[in-house]
């Protein structure tokens, strides 16, 4: 499902001039959402600020994502663990604050990897869904210290015969979500609560319905940060998913925040396309601005990262930068397309007037991801590409004192 309209002329927002020269680009352009974000101070009874992320593994492991999620709850209020994928979608999967279980009976369909087989279901901001493949199939959030929710959102496809769901929090039963439509379409549902709740589960009432996300918010004040990532995905992958399931889902959720966290698996393709890279950020960016009324999007330029790879040696024009080994060809290096890439995503924001945070930069420019797998206490895991939890919190402080200074420029 499209959407009938998706032109550049639909657009309020008017690009800024800008050369994009120091590690916060266009501050001015996120002043929605610092103006949101000061108005939560020590407000209450109000739905919380919400951030929202999506981008690759860096997004999905959420070390980055969670250390700025407990900042910010700890500064502004907790406003819930936000959005997530539903289920628990791959081995491995990773919920920092909640615990995800689900029964056997669902199947998988993603917009990278495993479930990526065609043809896939209708897919929304998470990148994945669950199709119940018999009645009674469950799944399960389970809140830990600090994320009680009082507002639980499921959004499906719904269309004839599709049904619903029994919803129980704390055990408790809550009645029916009903999916059941004339025709196929999106749908999200809500269910409030009065009280604080630790737990949601659901029980399909038939086979076939899908679940593209599932969400739990608190409603007084205070922030929520959803992290929605792929495994080894690129925003290529991002653009499989459907207009009118991503706008549904954009209505109900209600960022405050788009953050476009991509970058690195383009820098590490075998083959870089800078034509195809900036026309699928230009197109994406354009898109989200028009599918969710022109919320505020801050784009995460490629951290430093580095391969020994000899197949990435030249995967893109320009100098290979040696980061270890010495002699005519450094066994560690960076690829040249993630400079590429960033090259790309700065000047793009420039051009489109959005907010740019030049991640490399603040990390120590080239070669920084080797000091941080070399240092006393390490920052980053051997790869040289994935942070650990120490290393996503230094990189969560730097962010967030960046937007600290530009919330100050841009008053």
């Amino acid at each position: 499902m499209k959407l009938a309209v998706l032109t550049l002329a639909a657009l309020s927002t008017t690009a800024v001039a800008s050369n994009c020269a120091g590690p916060m680009c266009n501050p001015e352009a996120l002043a929605p959402y610092f103006a949101r974000l000061e108005a939560a101070r020590g407000a209450t009874g109000i739905a919380p600020v919400h951030i929202l992320q999506i981008g690759d593994s860096h997004t999905a492991g959420d070390a980055i994502t969670g250390a700025w999620r407990d900042m910010l709850q700890v500064r502004f209020g907790g406003g819930g663990r936000g959005v997530l994928p539903p289920g628990r979608p791959y081995d491995g999967y990773i919920t920092r604050g909640v615990t995800a279980s689900m029964s056997s009976g669902w199947a998988v369909g993603a917009t990278f990897g495993k479930g990526a087989v065609a043809p896939r279901p209708l897919l929304g901001l998470s990148g994945f869904s669950m199709t119940a493949i018999r009645a009674g199939a469950s799944m399960a959030l389970n809140a830990g210290p600090g994320m009680a929710f009082d507002r639980f959102v499921l959004c499906a496809i719904g269309g004839p015969d599709m049904g619903g769901v029994a919803v129980r929090f704390d055990g408790e039963g809550q009645g029916q979500l009903d999916f059941t439509a004339p025709s196929q379409r999106p749908i999200c549902r809500t269910i409030r609560s009065a009280m604080s709740r630790m737990s949601v589960e659901i029980i399909a009432d038939t086979r076939g319905l899908t679940i593209t996300s599932w969400a739990t918010f608190r409603d007084d004040g205070g922030v929520a940060l959803s992290n929605l990532g792929v495994v080894g995905s690129q925003l290529a992958h991002f653009a499989r998913t459907d207009d009118a399931v991503v706008a549904e889902e954009l209505k109900t959720y209600r960022p405050d925040l788009i953050v476009l966290a991509f970058g690195t698996n383009e820098g590490f393709a075998p083959h870089f396309d800078p034509v195809a890279f900036e026309a699928v950020l230009r197109s994406q960016v354009t898109r989200l601005r028009l599918l969710s009324g022109n919320v505020p999007v801050l784009l995460l330029g490629a951290p430093d990262s580095l391969s020994r790879q000899p197949m990435l040696r030249t995967n893109a024009p320009g100098a290979l930068i040696g980061c270890g080994g010495g002699g005519e060809l450094p066994t560690l290096f960076a690829p040249p397309a993630l400079a590429a890439a960033r090259d790309i995503q700065r000047r793009v924001a420039g051009e489109m007037g959005l907010a740019w945070w030049d991640w490399q930069a603040r990390m120590g420019g080239p070669c920084a991801a080797r000091n941080w797998v070399q240092r006393e206490t390490p920052l980053m895991r051997g790869d040289h590409v994935h942070f650990n939890t120490a290393g996503g919190l230094e990189i969560a402080r730097r962010l967030q004192a960046d937007l600290d200074r530009g919330a100050a420029s841009a008053e």
